[in-house]
């Protein structure tokens, strides 16, 4: 009587410790990695795979070895040159280092998001507006270098620090709408007049080529009645040459100078006096 309760006793207790032994079995993913702590000291890192951990007097903490992107709150941000907008950014980073980013900081992604609202608010304030609307390229590296700074100690990488969003006040945005169309009417009105500056330098040497050939005048003349006679009007006008005429203009006003003009022999011509008047 008493063997059999030995043995069933004995089968409880093996099974209980197999129990517990299974207990201490643990899988880790490929992507994750296990901080093991036994009695509270750092036992180093477990994983990937099927492991095994003391029972009871042992902790495994688990971190997730992923990109994590973060999103950072928009943030008011007053520019160097006192303009007020609202920020939002993107944190892309991964752990590095799974036992520095448990025990060396409480939790990595709320001191990650801090961190970089921090560091975004500090960097874009000594920024002035045209430079964050236009080198955004080189505000993300600054800040990433920055907030990767920081993380270091932390067991944390980042990888990249993206500017999102930059939402500007109305009155802003109404202001640099009106700059941007006083650009454009800038850059029209020198258009305009670089192409009158060429179109005179092009017809001075025309006029000059024209000038320098009698014949050239003709030939254009000839021209224009040919485009003319195309268009079927009823009127014709046909262009006298000047320098047909320019003789004749130069006689009649010589022949008008010399008839107004008074001849020597005549002499001074009298003044007219008035007459006294009679007592």
């Amino acid at each position: 009587m008493g063997e059999p309760v030995a043995i069933s006793a004995i089968v409880v207790i093996a099974l209980i410790v197999v129990l517990i032994l299974l207990s201490g079995l643990r899988v880790i993913q490929q992507y994750e990695r296990g901080v093991l702590f036994v009695l509270g000291n750092l036992r180093g890192t477990r994983g990937p795979g099927l492991c095994w951990i003391p029972p009871v007097i042992a902790r495994l903490l688990r971190v997730d070895l992923r990109i994590v992107t973060l999103t950072v709150p928009p943030q008011e941000v007053i520019t160097r040159d006192n303009v007020t907008v609202k920020v939002t950014a993107v944190i892309y980073f991964y752990v590095v280092n799974p036992e520095a980013a448990v025990v060396n900081v409480m939790n990595y992604l709320q001191a990650t998001t801090q961190i970089g609202q921090t560091t975004l608010r500090n960097v874009l304030g000594q920024s002035e507006l045209d430079e964050l609307l236009a080198q955004r390229n080189k505000i993300n590296r600054e800040l990433q270098a920055i907030i990767d700074e920081f993380t270091e100690r932390w067991g944390v990488k980042v990888t990249a620090v993206e500017i999102k969003d930059v939402e500007l006040p109305a009155t802003m945005q109404r202001a640099m709408a009106k700059q941007a169309e006083a650009e454009r009417e800038k850059r029209a009105k020198i258009i305009h007049a670089e192409g009158e500056l060429q179109a005179a330098t092009q017809l001075s040497q025309a006029a000059n080529i024209i000038a320098s050939e009698p014949g050239a005048l003709q030939l254009r003349y000839l021209q224009t009645l040919t485009e003319i006679a195309v268009e079927k009007n009823s009127t014709i006008i046909f262009p006298l040459p000047l320098d047909l005429i320019e003789p004749l203009l130069k006689t009649l006003h010589a022949a008008r100078e010399s008839r107004t003009a008074p001849t020597p022999q005549d002499g001074p011509r009298p003044t007219p006096t008035a007459p006294y008047p009679q007592s």
